[in-house]
C-alpha cells in the first residue's frame, strides 16, 4: 500500500479539491421563489430561508 512521505497540510488540500465546485452546472432555480441557488444548499429570499422549495426558517426582527 502507498504511504505518503510528506504531511500535506489542510490547506494544501483544499485548494485543490476547491476546483471541483467552479462548475457552473451547480446551480438550480428554486421552485417556489425562482431565485437561482446551489443545489442542495439553503438559501434566503426576503427574510425567509427556503430548502427545497419550502421555508424553513424566517429571520427575527430586533424590537
Amino acid at each position: 500500500m502507498a504511504h505518503p512521505k510528506r504531511k500535506i497540510s489542510k490547506t494544501r488540500r483544499d485548494k485543490r479539491r476547491t476546483h471541483v465546485k467552479a462548475v457552473a452546472d451547480n446551480i438550480s432555480t428554486c421552485p417556489t421563489t425562482g431565485q437561482p441557488h446551489l443545489f442542495h444548499r439553503a438559501h434566503w429570499h426576503e427574510g425567509k430561508l427556503y430548502y427545497k422549495g419550502k421555508v424553513v426558517m424566517e429571520k427575527e426582527v430586533a424590537v
